[in-house]
């Protein structure tokens, strides 16, 4: 089944990007450009461009038009997306180690941010999220056992704590704070960095209709990773 004209279109720029035919802040073919290209209206060319701006594969620039981005690899600072998709979107490869996945204590800053008592018991899985083989995302993330009595018997090989949990307790409300961090021994060890890379932390917490869900703790390093968003006010 042939791809829509949109899709083929941001498949020819993302092909054009991985073979290095368009380099970092190169200019790419105007919307106009595009759609004289692949013989369809302008608005198709702008969805795909518009597209792969939202997930920081290009950038605009007003008045001189459309560039590759750096070569981090972005997130979005207004939504909560599953970070699977947001690295196989970018055409890379997505791998998962799971490091671990038990039931603890909950110290008291997890106690409150989950709202139970401390000493409570909860459940704790670490994972490392890689792009092309390199971390991309260390995740730490405290859940709710009364609202997600399941999670300990799941796989994350399989599907990502944000793919579950969006299924059995789906998402009402977020709470996250960003702040940049120096990255412990343990932590350099994880994300495979030197002691010297400074790493973006990212504090969130998810609630649904029930209560709190889970309360979790995303590093990142700095040189492989960054956030962004786009607010329009009309």
């Amino acid at each position: 089944m042939t791809a829509p004209i949109f899709a083929q279109i941001k498949q020819h720029i993302i092909a054009n990007i991985e073979t290095g035919v368009w380099q970092e802040d190169d200019k790419v073919p105007s919307e106009n450009q595009l759609a004289g290209q692949f013989s369809c209206s302008r608005m198709t060319a702008r969805r795909a461009v518009t597209e792969l701006v939202e997930q920081g594969i290009l950038e605009r620039s007003q008045g001189l038009g459309t560039f590759v981005s750096g070569l981090k690899s972005q997130s979005s600072l207004l939504t909560i997306r599953n970070i699977a998709d947001e690295i196989k979107e970018r055409g890379h490869g997505y791998s998962v180690q799971q490091l671990a996945l038990t039931q603890i204590a909950a110290a008291a800053s997890v106690a409150n941010a989950l709202d139970l008592e401390v000493g409570s018991p909860v459940f704790y899985s670490v994972l490392v999220h890689c792009e092309q083989g390199l971390p991309l995302q260390l995740e730490q993330r405290f859940v709710n056992p009364k609202l997600v009595p399941d999670y300990l018997a799941q796989d994350f090989n399989l599907q990502t704590p944000h793919e579950y949990l969006s299924k059995v307790a789906p998402l009402t409300e977020a709470k996250h704070t960003v702040e940049a961090i120096s990255a412990n021994s343990q932590f350099q060890q994880q994300l495979n960095i030197e002691a010297s890379e400074p790493c973006l932390q990212v504090l969130r917490r998810t609630w649904s209709r029930q209560g709190v869900v889970s309360f979790s703790r995303l590093i990142h390093p700095g040189s492989r990773f960054r956030l962004g968003g786009h607010l329009k006010f009309k």
